[in-house]
């Protein structure tokens, strides 16, 4: 729902703020006062495209600014802002973050529907008929969705048989690589870690006369005859007997004492570490043949033993789907086969639920459209079941509206036989058989009156008012009908002169009755001032 729209140098429209109310709001004006200027300005709000030509003659920059309140209360307000600049460039924000203008129309786009005889371009597409006809018999969510998750199965399912069909007709020599490869990681055996594990060995094992040697001969340095430890055990009884005389060096011969014992340990380690030196001649060839399997196999299919194993993965599987290709096939087709089956039955389900949809929603529709006074015609939907290949997420069948002008006439498609003041009424009864399930907030009728007078301004004005209660509504009208009914009034003016600019101003009371007294008669008389107070009062 929008709460605020402010318009900077857009068109004619030098500055101007619109605050409509929740339900309807209505903006009124001589013709080519620059109605259509706040259209525009909507239309960048909710991320159309743009080009230079919509900033004001003189301007650096167009800018529109939003508040609008999505009707989930948990939901946070939306502040959108969208610039054109004079040389056509365009930036959006939202709640203060930079976003693209495809974001802009993804975030505020659903929230507000521009209904004017230009948008309705999107009635006359029979790929947007059966998305209104699931929205108002809520199928979107039941059978709908379950033919689409049927749709998506089934065609995962087909892509895994392809697949499998390729894997299956791999060349000649690409089996016969990765029969090779098999062949000669598998002569190998290689196991996750025996390399280093192998590398590690060989590095003592290489050097096991140096290791031997200096391990022993550091034991005996440290706890052999004369050694470290003799030599710290004097010192601590040289200063222990000193520290007779002067305490002060008694923490001395302690701090030793606790050398000694690291010294012990490291000691011990090193005379244990000397006796576990053994190798023999036999292992080491044998360490060092398996050492030069592992690094041919490296070279070959490397460079490290990971690339070797992905390798061999990648070879086992070709080579396995291929031998196994019958097998695998057969139950790939099958899976086909299943998802087929479990697609065709949702598809039966979504079709008998549209077809006994159809004439409900048409009858809805219908009612709306003789409160409108459009005498004896009449929507009509209909719904034909599509072959297989045709089957999309839009559904298995084709929803299409058709018009009949009279109960004599055929119908016909709305694109071939409605003029733009009926498809527009058409629109409006649409919105209204929708009511809440439309899942549009804000509505936004442009001339949507065209053509309209007398009773048929009477009717239309009531179904505009009754619309309000589900949704807010913005109609830029011509009918007095139609504005006394609003809960907030706008009038649209534009300034004389060689830079005309076009202003937006609320009206109450007098202001408001003289505005109505025009439309009424084209001047403000004594006559239709009291028409006006009338209509205004009733």
């Amino acid at each position: 729902m929008i709460d605020e729209i402010q318009v900077k140098d857009v068109a004619l429209i030098r500055e101007a703020s619109l605050s409509p109310s929740p339900g309807l709001t209505v903006l009124t004006g001589e013709t080519g006062a620059g109605k259509t200027a706040l259209v525009s300005a909507v239309k960048l709000l909710v991320g159309e495209r743009a080009d230079s030509s919509c900033v004001r003659e003189g301007a650096k920059n167009a800018e529109v600014r939003g508040r609008l309140f999505p009707s989930d209360p948990t939901a946070e307000e939306l502040v959108a802002v969208r610039k054109v600049s004079a040389d056509g460039r365009s930036r959006a924000t939202i709640n203060g973050a930079m976003a693209s203008v495809s974001e802009l129309a993804r975030t505020v786009g659903p929230l507000v529907e521009l209904c004017g005889q230009h948008e309705y371009q999107s009635l006359l597409k029979p790929a947007e008929h059966g998305r209104i006809l699931d929205g108002w018999a809520d199928l979107e969510s039941t059978v709908g969705a379950a033919f689409r998750e049927a749709l998506a199965d089934a065609r995962a399912a087909e892509a895994a048989l392809e697949e499998l069909r390729a894997t299956a007709s791999a060349s000649n020599t690409q089996l016969e690589e990765a029969r090779f490869t098999l062949q000669q990681i598998e002569a190998v055996n290689p196991e996750g870690g025996e390399y280093e594990e192998t590398r590690d060995w060989l590095a003592r094992a290489e050097h096991a006369e140096v290791l031997a040697r200096n391990s022993h001969g550091a034991a005996e340095a440290l706890s052999g005859d004369g050694g470290a430890l003799d030599a710290l055990n004097t010192a601590i009884s040289l200063i222990e007997e000193a520290s007779r005389a002067d305490e002060s060096l008694a923490p001395f011969a302690a701090s030793l004492r606790e050398i000694c014992f690291v010294v012990e340990d490291v000691s011990r380690d090193m005379a244990g570490y000397c006796d576990a030196i053994d190798f023999d001649g036999e292992s080491l060839a044998a360490a060092q043949k398996r050492m030069g399997q592992l690094m041919g196999l490296m070279r070959s299919f490397g460079p490290t033993m990971e690339a070797v194993f992905e390798r061999w993965d990648e070879a086992a599987a070709l080579v396995g789907l291929v031998d196994d290709a019958d097998e695998n096939l057969a139950r790939a087709e099958a899976a086909v086969e299943a998802a087929e089956s479990a697609l065709a039955e949702a598809a039966a389900a979504y079709d008998a639920a549209r077809i006994e949809a159809a004439p409900r929603f048409a009858a809805a529709v219908n009612e709306v459209l003789g409160r409108l006074e459009m005498g004896t015609a009449a929507l009509v939907c209909t719904v034909e079941p599509l072959p297989r290949e045709s089957w999309s997420a839009a559904g298995s069948a084709s929803v299409v509206f058709e018009f009949k002008p009279g109960a004599s006439m055929q119908p016909r498609p709305l694109a071939r036989i409605a003029s733009g003041g009926e498809i527009s009424r058409v629109m409006l009864a649409i919105k209204m058989a929708l009511g809440a399930k439309d899942g549009t907030e804000t509505l936004i009728f442009d001339e949507v009156d065209a053509g309209v007078g007398g009773s048929t301004a009477n009717a239309l004005a009531a179904v505009l008012a009754e619309l309000a209660e589900s949704h807010q509504v913005i109609a830029i009208t011509h009918l007095a009908q139609v504005a006394v009914l609003a809960d907030t009034h706008y009038t649209v003016t534009k300034t004389a002169g060689d830079a005309p600019e076009t202003a937006l101003t609320p009206v109450e009371g007098d202001e408001r009755v003289a505005e109505v007294a025009r439309l009424l008669s084209g001047t403000a008389t004594e006559t239709s001032l009291a028409h006006a107070r009338e209509l205004l009062g009733q």
